[in-house]
């Protein structure tokens, strides 16, 4: 190959760089041109043909041989012009509006949030307090008042705590979405004292916005100690604005703290009820550390004087006996005052080992509104990477009229923050299904909820909550199945065992927790229940798996032919009588390396075959199976000869992969069943046959000498609809069998089978002819004379 010199390539480029060629042309003409050689373009060139304008520089290291395209000098010409900043503007009144419509879903948390401000700022005061003793000179009691007027429609709400600076009011009301405890907060990690403990609530800045949500206008009056003067802030809703100004009024003046007051709309001065505040406040904040108060309607009895108008005529006598007892009559006395609502103390909080039995108990009623208490509890801290503290408790009952595997919103755990209650619709995400009759609290410093506190988003934290909180549960389930006393298992068995059998479904993560919880009859044990360890324990020396039966009833489990031999051989079978049995054991599949097997399905095996007579009954009996399964059709994938049968003539038996019998007749009374896959899942029936019962036997004669005769046809389809009946299968068409059991019936009957029968029938008609004796009456000769 030719190879060109340095020289000759660049001398190449330069002249079509001077002429604007590429290294490749297009061979088309455009208007105007007549020369369409002299028309060049890069072939990595996009959009449509233009005529290039201007010379490119060539670069050899990167030059059109190397592939890559030219570009023009009007590209780099200059700088880039610099980017403009700009700042987000937002609509305030629109803002307003968002926060306070379409932020909180309920109404009722504009006073959980307002008491958590004013909880934040007495513990905001009594942690300066610490290094500045003086914030605390005036000795005003650290609480929270709330008074209301509900003729006028007015909640007040006071608070002793460190209260704002003009300064602080603008930043911290005037400036939407800026939480002055988060800024407090902050400032704490930042200092040497970041390791101190702290329980300020705040985090968004906008929960006292929520004021808004029941208020048209709202007063702020507030006197911090390190100001002299004492300012008023007041907005009203859905406005733009705000107001503030410095109280003059002596007798609005506060020696130290925050007086919020709402006047409440129209449509929402329900709010300012007595009786409604003090349910809100026990509701959402009870316990919140600081003593809360509320302006509450007392009464007192006592005696006052009744004043009666006498009558002329006894008039002298009553003043006699008034002179010696007047008569008085018991009113009630009504006055106004402050009561302690928040009296009931965070048991959580409080050292497991100096809680009583009682004290849980106690709890347990009062938060839950239950007379009964519960079977078990738990009270628990855990720190690490979550930290969280609950109590949790196992109820003796479940509630009436809910079914809490329906319905997975049960209001069982009630979640706190700070000791502040966020909600009780959180069960969902921090109990499976299976257990959402747990009840209890869970009190966590750092949960990811949203602004408005009312969803709990789903986070790392949460999943790791959950985890620890579920290994609680089951910790207090096992430590009821450990009990001395039996019955208390068997009371939470009755009422949550139906729970347990779900977890198999959709817990496979615990299923080792699940499964030593669970309890069955069995073929040993009809009266009570047994759990998987005791029929491990039971088991023979060379079993090797679990052995059940589905049914309907533990009857019609204890009749089932299916259970003939292991009943012979002692083998204990376990009885799922509850529909969700069966499809627990399915997802459960083995318990401590022992996998569970159905006995109502094919190919049974359990550990004796005998090769050798298998061989002989197959000689025997394969061409009877074989005649048999040709009469019955599709109604059977196979005939065979049964080993797990003694007393029955045959069974049918459902195929390995197929439903059971059970599993059909449920599917079945499905309201909402898919009837197209019932075909398909019932799968495959194997009808097995006794070869040492008579009826047998005796088809198989029939087989041999006459396998054409009507009579032994219709009795394989009778032996056939039987096997259904008893194999917990429904006949496919009833009316038919019951009309071949008539028949069968009077075949019998007629002794056309059985000589004995038809003996003591040929006995009967002989009887039937054989004419009456008539008995001579015999006439005395006496009797005779006389009558002559």
């Amino acid at each position: 190959m030719n190879s060109l010199s340095r020289r000759s390539v660049t001398s190449v480029l330069r002249s079509a760089a001077a002429r604007y060629r590429p290294i490749y042309s297009l061979e088309h003409q455009l208007p105007g041109e007549t020369d369409p050689t002299k028309r060049w373009c890069s072939v990595l060139t996009t959009g449509g043909n233009k005529a290039i304008g201007a010379t490119t520089s060539f670069n050899l290291k990167k030059g059109p041989l190397m592939g890559c395209r030219y570009e023009t000098t009007a590209a780099a010409s200059g700088p880039p012009p610099p980017a403009e900043k700009y700042e987000y503007q937002a609509e305030v009144s629109r803002l307003m509006d968002l926060i306070v419509n379409s932020l909180y879903s309920n109404k009722d948390v504009f006073l959980r949030e307002l008491i958590s401000n004013a909880s934040d700022a007495l513990d905001k005061l009594r942690f300066l307090a610490v290094t500045q003793p003086d914030l605390l000179k005036d000795s005003v009691d650290l609480d929270i008042r709330i008074q209301t007027d509900k003729d006028n429609g007015i909640i007040t709400l006071a608070d002793s705590g460190i209260g704002m600076t003009r300064q602080e009011l603008v930043d911290c009301l005037g400036t939407i979405a800026q939480s002055g405890t988060a800024k407090f907060l902050k400032a704490l990690k930042d200092s040497k004292d970041s390791g101190a403990d702290s329980n300020l609530i705040g985090q968004f800045g906008v929960g006292f916005y929520s004021a808004f949500l029941v208020a048209e206008r709202v007063e702020v009056s507030t006197k911090s100690p390190n100001s002299d003067k004492q300012y008023v802030w007041e907005s009203e809703a859905n406005s733009s604005s705000y107001t503030i100004r410095e109280e003059t009024d002596p007798t609005k003046l506060i020696p130290r703290g925050t007086r919020l007051t709402l006047y409440l709309k129209h449509d929402d001065k329900g709010f300012a009820h007595p009786e409604r505040v003090e349910k809100l406040v026990k509701n959402y904040s009870q316990f919140v550390s600081f003593p809360i108060y509320t302006w509450q309607e007392k009464g007192y009895t006592k005696e006052v004087e009744v004043d009666e108008e006498p009558t002329d005529a006894n008039k002298d006598e009553q003043n006699e006996i008034a002179e010696k007892k007047k008569k008085t009559k018991t009113v009630v006395e009504r006055y106004w005052d402050w009561e302690l609502t928040n009296e009931t103390q965070p048991i959580w909080l409080r050292n497991p080992k100096e809680v009583t039995k009682e004290d849980y108990n106690e709890f347990y009623k009062k938060t839950f509104n239950d007379y009964l208490e519960p079977l078990a509890s738990s009270h628990f801290t855990t720190e690490g990477e979550v930290e969280f503290r609950s109590i949790l408790y196992v109820p003796s009952m479940t509630a009436s009229g809910n079914d809490d595997m329906i319905n997975p919103k049960t209001k069982n755990i009630r979640l706190f923050v700070k000791r502040v209650f966020i909600s009780d619709d959180f069960d969902g995400e921090l109990f499976p299904r299976y257990l959402s009759f747990i009840k209890g609290v869970v009190d966590s410093n750092d949960l990811p909820l949203n602004v408005s506190r009312e969803i709990l988003q789903e986070s790392r934290i949460v999943r790791i909550m959950k985890k620890r909180l579920v290994r609680k549960a089951f910790d207090m389930i096992l430590g009821i199945s450990m009990s001395e006393d039996r019955e208390d298992y068997m009371n939470f068995w009755r009422n949550f065992g139906k729970h347990m059998k779900l977890g198999c479904i959709e817990d496979r993560e615990n299923h080792k927790r699940i499964a030593p919880l669970l309890r069955f009859f069995s073929s040993q044990s009809e009266e009570d229940v047994i759990s998987l360890d005791e029929y491990v324990e039971n088991m023979k020396a060379d079993q090797k798996d679990i052995y059940f039966i589905a049914a309907d009833s533990v009857t019609s489990a204890r009749n089932t032919p299916f259970l003939e031999k292991l009943v012979e051989k002692d083998i204990e079978v376990l009885f799922l009588v509850d529909p969700i049995d069966e499809v627990a054991i399915q997802n459960l599949k083995s318990y401590k390396d022992k996998n569970f097997v159905d006995i109502s399905k094919e190919d049974l095996d359990l550990g004796d075959k005998d090769e050798d007579r298998d061989k002989e009954m197959k000689q025997e009996f394969g061409g009877t199976c074989d005649w048999i399964k040709k009469q019955l059709g599709e109604r059977v994938a196979s005939v065979q000869v049964s080993n797990r049968l003694r007393t029955s003539p045959c069974v049918l038996a459902a195929g390995k992969f197929g439903w059971s019998a059970n599993m059909e007749r449920l599917m079945k009374a499905q309201n909402v069943g898919d009837v197209s896959s019932f075909d398909f899942m019932k799968g495959r029936r194997v009808l097995e046959i006794n070869p040492e019962h008579p009826i047998i036997k005796s088809l198989n004669e029939a087989c041999k000498s006459s396998p054409n005769d009507e009579e032994a046809l219709r009795a394989i389809d009778l032996l056939y609809e039987t096997a259904l009946f008893s194999s917990g299968f429904a006949p496919e068409s009833p009316a038919e069998l019951g009309g071949k059991i008539y028949e069968m019936m009077n075949m019998a009957l007629l002794g056309k089978w059985g000589s004995s029968t038809a003996a003591h029938s040929q006995q009967q008609v002989d009887a039937t002819s054989v004419p009456e004796t008539v008995e001579a009456e015999v006439v005395e000769l006496a009797e005779v004379t006389a009558q002559k």
